[in-house]
């Protein structure tokens, strides 16, 4: 029987100052984080005290430990929010990264809570510039002139299981999973030839298996960094994905995930597809809008996109017939929208927009084109492709379009504005989220796997978290709520 799963994304935005004054993206990242968290009382900084993040899952080699990072010392805005998230600048760009979740519906919540605190962020940094001035964000992968930035997808899971298996079973599905996972774009780092591509992240994936997340980009990134009980279990850290604003491909690309590795868990997929070349594949399956490009198998013959998701699908839906283990709801509507989503693009792919973000994001662009006469290479035209990420309710194209009905929603306004303040209850997130509420003034710091704690009595006190399905609001929820500072909560968790 497979393990209870967790996931967690963390975006990188696009940000961009517009005004008299010319800012840098560092320092204007810095600005955007400084000004959230200073609506705020204390600042809760970041713990980086368990942090490793050169440790490879090949090797399991672990450096030498050196003194923790500084964020005073980095000169970088890194913290904690009451929601469970982090909020912080990674090298040039503001980063949110969700708190943990237990399912693909909470992950969409959280994730588009993120989107609002970086529009409310933006908007009180712009407070502080000269007259005049906008901060921009972008919710996306690209600026269009050659760099990319991340999303990255972290899916915990036990130790046991190998990550050769891992790698050899989930190549090919990253491979055709843009069909529904990509963000689309005008233009290509490859090919000049082509005009709109799939995804905003596959030009600049250059080898199957590697550390590295800025050069060199790697298909199956091998970080073995856990951020909870190293014995137990390892995180899967996933780089190939694209910045999605529609609900459902978020709902699908993390959905899938958690059911595709409860089967890999499990030891229940047949011989998965072999790839002759993975990351040239890659790189066809976003350059080719039909889903039908042909991919030479290692084996032999090919295979094209739709029909290696169609594997993927019918897989897992054997998987869970067979296993003991009854889906959750949300588990069922993966599958039933996984299925409806390679139906629809078994007939033409572009008619999922509205439903995942190229498609509705092509038929945006090729109506636009169409009314002004334009080819794919006008600024105009890449000036509205730009703007579909724009974070900013009442200016951002997405969010224009959800607004009138356009696209389909999975939440409600309500539980995501809910979301921006209040953490996940059935998580360790919520033990954290609860502790900065309650007690911010005494929360000196915090990670994913513990907080710091000031009782004011003699030294720092650092609670490990290393169990994230422990310090759900039904596990400790009392326990908060009969206590009334963190010397008195130190007390009851020792006795």
């Amino acid at each position: 029987m497979s393990s209870r799963k967790f996931v967690g994304v963390e975006t990188e935005y696009g940000i961009a100052v517009d005004g008299p004054s010319p800012v840098n993206p560092v320092l204007a990242s810095s600005m955007v984080v400084g000004a959230y968290r200073a609506a705020g009382q204390e600042d809760v900084r970041w713990d980086h005290t368990d942090e490793s993040p050169q440790r490879d899952a090949r090797s399991g080699v672990v450096p030498a430990p050196g003194e923790p990072m500084i964020d005073d010392e980095l000169g970088l805005a890194n913290t904690v929010l009451t929601n469970g998230a982090r909020f912080y600048v990674d090298h040039a760009h503001p980063e949110y990264a969700t708190p943990e979740c237990a399912n693909a519906r909470d992950l969409v919540v959280w994730d588009r809570a993120g989107e609002l605190i970086l529009a409310d962020a933006a908007e009180r940094a712009a407070a502080s510039l000269p007259a005049g001035s906008r901060v921009l964000i972008h919710k996306n992968n690209t600026d269009g002139k050659g760099a990319a930035y991340g999303t990255h997808e972290n899916y915990l899971l036990p130790r046991s299981v190998p990550f050769g298996r891992l790698t050899r079973q989930l190549l090919p599905f990253f491979v055709s999973r843009p069909l529904y996972t990509g963000a689309g774009r005008i233009g290509s780092e490859l090919d000049r030839g082509v005009g709109f591509q799939l995804t905003q992240r596959a030009d600049f994936f250059e080898v199957e298996v590697g550390l590295e997340t800025t050069l060199k980009r790697p298909l199956m990134n091998t970080r073995d960094e856990p951020h909870a009980d190293p014995n137990r279990y390892r995180r899967l850290h996933v780089i190939n994905g694209d910045a999605n604003l529609c609900e459902v491909a978020t709902f699908l690309k993390v959905g899938t995930m958690l059911l595709l590795l409860d089967a890999i868990e499990d030891d229940a997929l047949s011989a998965v597809p072999v790839l002759a070349e993975p990351v040239a594949a890659f790189h066809a399956v976003s350059h080719d809008l039909t889903g039908r490009v042909d991919l030479p198998l290692e084996a032999g013959g090919s295979i094209t996109p739709l029909a290696l998701q169609r594997w993927y699908l019918d897989a897992v839906l054997r998987y869970v017939k067979d296993r003991d283990q009854a889906l959750e709801p949300v588990e069922e509507e993966v599958l039933t929208r996984w299925e409806a989503v390679l139906d629809t693009a078994e007939e033409d792919p572009r008619h999922l927009a509205g439903q995942v973000d190229w498609a509705t994001k092509l038929e945006l662009l090729e109506g636009y084109r169409q009314r002004h006469g334009l080819g794919w290479d006008s600024d105009r035209v890449k000036m509205v492709d730009l703007q579909y990420h724009d974070v900013r309710p009442d200016r951002g194209l997405y969010h224009r379009l959800a607004a009138r009905g356009r696209v389909e929603r999975l939440v409600d306004n309500a539980e995501v504005a809910a979301a921006v303040h209040s953490p996940p209850e059935d998580t360790r997130a919520w033990f954290r989220g609860e502790c900065i509420r309650r007690f911010r003034s005494q929360v000196v710091a915090a990670g994913w796997d513990a907080l710091v704690l000031d009782t004011g009595r003699d030294n720092l006190q650092r609670v490990p978290m290393m169990e994230p399905g422990r310090g759900t609001r039904a596990q400790v929820g009392g326990l908060l709520d009969a206590v009334d500072d963190v010397a008195a909560l130190l007390d009851r968790l020792r006795g």
